[in-house]
């Protein structure tokens, strides 16, 4: 609800002149995936983000910002502004599926973004805006569950949670690939020249283009990367640039980042790293090809958020060329905590067995053919100061960047220690556009109110 109030009076002095030119405002939504809190620049990371240094520089960060602690629940709020067991995904999919037992047939869990609340696109669309999206999706694998059917009159999404960055197929059914280009399912051997953060915002900048020539309405555009959740893929000269950068390993790591957010003023010098949960001594076991190998891990992450970062470049140098940048509001998160998961339960992806699916060698790390995550000491490290990462209830689970920016902002603060939550953005985006929520009655259904 704080950020709701706060945006909406920042921008009350906007509110005239907006009527005089019955212009309302163009929403882009941006959802990281994986991203831990300090992993970018504008909160205290190394990794070279310009683009999100510049979106912060000129517009609000949130400090205090929360989400689910796990992909789905977040992206379940973000869509209805309500809890998410109301809105039918009070566990991941893929959880439920390893646990029928515990979650069959119980109500807040059918798996899907349920019809019991009104979807953010399809309010928005009902009211004149035209909704389209790219990316990741992972609120319903079935045709009626799509985003076509809830709200989105352009889309290219894959459906699951995740997939090979460069849609590399194995032998085993292991991440299907399933994209859905609006209500049609897609062959994914004919996505060529494939990298999903590029295509996914080429996707998208297309589908904005065609909106602008075809008519003069609002947007509302969600860009839903799939990076920098594993398997860790990036181009290998992006890879190159942070070659060396980690080889101190995630505890030096994690100590220079809450020196730089100290020093950037966003978090006070009395703050300390609380305790390691996972083993920070254990780098000091490892050989220095071990210590070699992890290190590099973390630079094919990086080098991930660093193109996520060059994406975004792309898509605001879009809107400032097409005149629609000033009357665009911005806004980046992640959907929750960096991934401590190290895929020990995945046999295909451990590099003890790279033979028959994957080459995880230290040389071919990064590249399609490659199936690796990070070990959770860099996860602890991404979401500095915090504690542990994405899965856990913790703040390191659940605390997430969030960037706003609109070039209508009318105020000094540039840092906001509000506390808020990812079911802010439905009741925030709709009063900025003068939209009511529909109430409890929404295209012949009944639905939930907002709690954000």
């Amino acid at each position: 609800m704080l950020l709701h109030i706060f945006l909406v009076n920042v921008l009350a002095d906007d509110s005239h002149s907006q009527s005089e030119t019955n212009q309302r405002p163009n929403f882009l939504i941006i959802v990281a995936d994986d991203l831990g809190w300090s992993d970018i620049s504008p909160y205290g990371g190394e990794i070279h983000t310009p683009n999100l240094q510049k979106l912060a520089d000129n517009g609000i960060r949130f400090i205090d910002f929360h989400t689910a602690s796990t992909c789905s629940p977040s992206r379940a709020m973000l869509m209805s502004g309500t809890d998410h067991h109301i809105a039918g995904v009070g566990q991941m999919t893929e959880t439920m599926q390893n646990f029928p037992d515990v979650w069959k047939d119980k109500p807040g869990y059918e798996g899907y973004l349920n019809f019991r609340v009104a979807a953010l696109p399809e309010i928005l669309q009902d009211a004149g805006y035209f909704t389209t999206m790219s990316g990741k999706w992972h609120l319903g694998m079935n045709p009626s569950q799509i985003p076509a059917r809830r709200g989105f009159e352009d889309s290219f999404v894959l459906l699951p949670g995740g997939g090979n960055h460069y849609n590399y197929e194995i032998s085993v059914p292991f991440l299907p690939r399933v994209y859905v280009r609006n209500s049609t399912y897609i062959d994914p051997n004919t996505l060529t020249d494939f990298y999903s953060t590029d295509y996914f915002t080429t996707e998208l900048i297309e589908s904005l283009k065609r909106n602008a020539m075809n008519r003069n309405v609002p947007f509302f555009a969600f860009l839903s990367f799939t990076a920098p959740h594993w398997p860790l893929q990036a181009p290998t000269d992006v890879i190159a640039k942070y070659k060396g950068i980690y080889d101190k390993g995630p505890s030096a790591l994690r100590k220079a980042r809450l020196e730089n957010q100290q020093k950037l003023g966003i978090l006070s010098r009395n703050i300390s790293l609380p305790p390691d949960d996972t083993d920070e001594e254990g780098w000091n076991r490892l050989t220095s090809e071990e210590k070699a190998y992890s290190a590099k891990t973390m630079e094919v992450f990086a080098a991930m958020v660093d193109r996520v970062d060059q994406a975004i470049g792309r898509a605001v140098d879009y809107l400032n060329e097409s005149n629609q940048f000033d009357n665009t509001v911005i806004l980046f998160i992640s959907d929750n905590g960096a991934s401590g998961n190290t895929l020990v339960d995945v046999p295909i992806s451990s590099p003890s067995q790279p033979g028959q699916y994957f080459n995880n060698s230290y040389e071919n790390l990064g590249n399609k053919n490659s199936f690796v995550a990070y070990d959770p000491r860099w996860a602890h490290a991404s979401t500095a100061p915090s504690r542990l990462f994405k899965g856990f209830l913790t703040e390191g689970g659940i605390r997430c960047p969030a960037i706003v920016h609109y070039p209508k902002l009318r105020s000094p603060l540039k840092i906001s220690r509000a506390f808020t939550t990812v079911r802010d953005i439905l009741p925030t985006l709709l009063d900025l556009a003068n939209v009511p929520h529909p109430g409890t009655i929404f295209r012949n259904r009944t639905v939930i109110t907002p709690r954000g």
